[in-house]
């Protein structure tokens, strides 16, 4: 399909055609990509706080937020 696009920033579009051309791609082909990811970001999830999981740091590390606290406000 062949189509005109307006009212693109020109010093976006030339840095958008150099990056095209260092990963050997056409600009319509990379426009198409850039699309998708633009349309799938859409869609995602936004994150909510709440669904944070706890990260287990290791043996010897289960009083460290304590100790940063120490550290940082005085124990």
């Amino acid at each position: 399909m062949q189509l005109s696009v307006r009212n693109v920033d020109k010093k976006v579009f030339e840095n958008f055609k150099v990056e095209v051309t260092k990963e050997g791609l056409t600009i319509g082909k990379a426009l198409t990509m850039a699309l998708d990811q633009w349309i799938e970001s859409k869609k995602k999830r936004k994150e909510n706080f709440l669904d944070l999981k706890p990260i287990d740091w290791g043996e010897g590390t289960e009083n460290t937020s304590e100790e940063i606290d120490d550290i940082l406000y005085g124990g």
